[in-house]
């Protein structure tokens, strides 16, 4: 394993119950708190949930932390409202980390993706629990919308879906092999570009053909997408699953949107949350969808000197960004344009250039 040393700092205090209050909040709190070596105290972990604290994915995630940060913690158990996170090191390496539940793989690695890109160093990860469930983003996702533009940036990674994980089943795996301390390139995506192609892959385990051949019909009649566009795939999982995937490819980037099937949710259903979605941000015109601008904020404070034109922040942006303010002192800048779109901007030089 090689090691990148830290250093020790007075702690960053942060409210989990600020902004939207949920999980994401501790994440970004535990990996800026790796990239910059800062010890941790955050409150409030997830209060405004139905179950507050630390579930299980969300325990795995400050564990995973732990262990490429050698940190200590206090505060690591099952629905622990507060957590004591001290960093020492970032240590590559091989690490393999199980949620034992459907919690997401995907989620998990985004806690401990960044560090590990800004340390040099290379390492292997595996995760397991769930790949395709609601709430967090597929693995295609990861795969196809986001690593094209980390790469972009200068980061060096690869990622593998083993086995597809879904609700309530899990039981998914991803292998990542990434190089970290590679110099970060400034992201500008401010238009999409023409369109290349579609897709729209009902993916299904365990369940007959016609659940996503309804799925697709919606699609067909709602966006007008052509039967050649449209795909049903089957795959193995543990337990029964489906996921709905509308890609389409611009000059720009990839942009992807999802919905997955659940026990007494119609197929239909699931068709219609997809293309809604689609919907919203075909006719906004920004390039990198509202999920997407989310997860780009801290590679873009990373790099510095970023740009994106997405569309009207979530909640969920904005806590994100309160959250990397509070350890960088500067504010990732939104500014609203005319219409539904804003700008965002990450200042230089970047935290890369200085850990």
């Amino acid at each position: 394993m090689t090691m990148t040393t830290t250093t020790r700092q007075d702690p960053v205090i942060i409210d989990g119950a600020q902004g939207e209050g949920g999980g994401q909040v501790l994440r970004t709190s535990l990996a800026m708190a790796l990239i910059l070596g800062r010890p941790l105290v955050v409150r409030s972990i997830r209060a405004k949930r139905k179950r507050p604290g630390l579930l299980r994915q969300h325990l795995t995630a400050l564990r995973a932390a732990a262990a490429i940060g050698e940190a200590t913690v206090e505060g690591d158990h099952m629905r622990s409202s507060e957590i004591r996170f001290t960093p020492k090191t970032i240590r590559h390496g091989d690490y393999s980390f199980a949620i034992g539940t459907a919690g997401s793989t995907s989620l998990v690695l985004q806690t401990i993706l960044w560090p590990l890109l800004v340390a040099p160093g290379s390492s292997r990860l595996r995760l397991e629990g769930g790949t395709h469930a609601a709430m967090a983003p597929p693995f295609d996702y990861i795969d196809r919308v986001l690593l094209p533009l980390l790469r972009r940036m200068g980061v060096v990674i690869e990622a593998r879906l083993v086995r597809h994980g879904f609700f309530p089943a899990g039981g998914g795996i991803i292998e990542i092999e990434l190089e970290g301390g590679h110099a970060w390139s400034p992201l500008v995506l401010t238009e999409r570009g023409e369109l290349r192609r579609r897709r729209a892959t009902a993916l299904l385990s365990r369940l007959a053909p016609s659940i996503g051949e309804r799925q697709l019909k919606v699609v067909g009649k709602r966006l007008g997408w052509s039967r050649e566009e449209l795909v049903t795939e089957q795959v193995e999982s543990p337990g029964p699953g489906t996921a709905l995937l509308l890609e389409m490819e611009f000059e720009g980037l990839t942009e992807m949107h999802s919905a997955f099937g659940a026990h007494g949710t119609r197929a239909e259903q699931v068709g219609r949350e997809a293309t809604e979605e689609a919907r919203t941000y075909l006719a906004g015109g920004a390039p990198v969808g509202r999920h997407l601008a989310d997860q780009l904020l801290i590679p873009m404070t990373l790099a510095g000197k970023s740009t994106i034109r997405t569309l009207r922040p979530t909640l969920h942006t904005q806590t994100n960004a309160e959250v990397i303010a509070a350890f960088t002192g500067e504010p990732v800048r939104i500014t609203r344009e005319e219409g539904p779109t804003v700008l965002i901007e990450a200042p230089g030089p970047g935290l890369s250039a200085s850990v």
